[in-house]
């Protein structure tokens, strides 16, 4: 009998998405083959503190199991981790515990599924990357760069990709120089414009400004969620999203359309009122269709993505202009979501996606292993 995979999931987090989260992380502990894969849960709480839940040999039935108090929790046992390196930073999230034999503890690959800050923008990544272990999905590079919005837009423009016109700002440069900033995105976007967190998804801190008040309000409001603030213009177009899959050799799913239930697809329409609709695959022209493919694919390989990435794009109304807005390297991804929704209409069922991404981890550590990192 072939010994299980032992799969350290990690959730949660000091991130708006935090809640998202834990939505993943469900779907994602039912859908798995636990006779292929042990399940190792590791939670982290919305203040930062690591909780570690008992080895899960099946499927959980509620967000609520994914939660773990303290009299439930099993603290992250140093033997649970790999190297020294990880040992030591555990240690000092998580209380030590001997509850386990070192053999039962070790991991053979990391599961983040943490959206936003402190996951998805190469922090947790940097620590498994120190730590050596192999992990599902974008390397720290990557993460970062699909994290921050503008560095994001710079390097899709370096690689000559269409992109909507934009300004951003930060804090202080808000502060002293307002009066500028407004008549630079008065004069350059107009109205209406959007207005968001550069470091942030699942369109949380996000606002429609249709003029000067709320514009002001709106950049308040971003501020509330990150330090830098990007301000886009407004085009009046269809949302169009692509699933990406894959290390060097990506693959590109059917593009999907989003129909927002609300005036934009807005972290209420994706979360709480459940009306916005799904049409997969899009209503698209073969040659269309088939360009967004090729530049999902462009824009994933400009960061250096690797594992899972969604790419959203408008295509304009008028005349089926295309604009990339962004690329979401841990996009949702419960079975509902468009990530594995247009995979699954690609002909990849949620449980191989599964098994894909396993094994795209494991596959990209072992190419790094192959890395030299001393001239003696």
């Amino acid at each position: 009998m072939n010994k299980k995979i032992r799969v350290g999931l990690i959730y949660g987090g000091k991130s708006g998405e935090h809640d998202v989260s834990l939505q993943t992380a469900l779907a994602v502990i039912q859908a798995f083959d636990h006779t292929k894969y042990e399940i190792h849960p590791m939670y982290i709480t919305k203040q930062g503190a690591w909780r570690a839940g008992l080895t899960l040999t099946g499927p959980v039935d509620n967000k609520a199991s994914l939660t773990f108090d303290r009299m439930d929790e099993q603290a992250v046992s140093q033997d649970l981790v790999q190297t020294t390196a990880m040992q030591s930073i555990f240690a000092g999230a998580v209380e030590s515990s001997s509850n386990a034999g070192a053999d039962d503890a070790v991991l053979d690959v990391i599961f983040p599924l943490l959206h936003g800050t402190f996951g998805e923008d190469g922090t947790i990544q940097g620590l498994l990357e120190m730590a050596n272990i192999p992990y599902v999905g974008a390397g720290v590079l990557a993460s970062a760069v699909g994290m921050d919005k503008v560095m994001m837009k710079k390097l899709f423009a370096q690689e000559g990709l269409p992109q909507c016109m934009y300004r951003y700002f930060t804090r202080t440069q808000w502060l002293k120089e307002q009066a500028y900033y407004l008549m630079e995105i008065e004069t350059a976007l107009g109205y209406p414009c959007f207005v968001k967190p550069a470091n942030l998804g699942s369109s949380v801190g996000i606002s429609k400004a249709r003029n000067r008040e709320e514009l002001i309000e709106a950049i308040s409001f971003a501020f509330l969620y990150d330090r830098k603030v990007i301000v886009e213009e407004h085009v009046e177009a269809r949302e169009i999203e692509v699933s990406v899959l894959g290390n060097d050799e990506p693959q590109a799913s059917v593009p999907g359309e989003i129909v927002a239930c609300n005036e934009f697809y807005d972290y209420k329409a994706k979360y709480v009122d459940g009306k916005s609709e799904m049409v997969i695959p899009a209503d698209l022209t073969e040659e269309l269709a088939l360009q967004l493919q090729k530049l999902a694919l462009r824009a994933f390989l400009a960061i250096d993505g690797s594992g899972l990435s969604r790419v959203d794009f408008f295509v304009r109304k008028l005349d089926d202009t295309i604009y990339i807005n962004e690329i979401n390297t841990m996009p949702g991804f419960t079975p509902f979501s468009m990530y594995p929704l247009l995979w699954r209409e690609s002909g990849k069922p949620y449980a191989e996606l599964l098994d894909d991404l396993i094994n795209l981890a494991l596959q990209r550590h072992g190419e790094k292993q192959r890395i030299q990192y001393s001239n003696d």
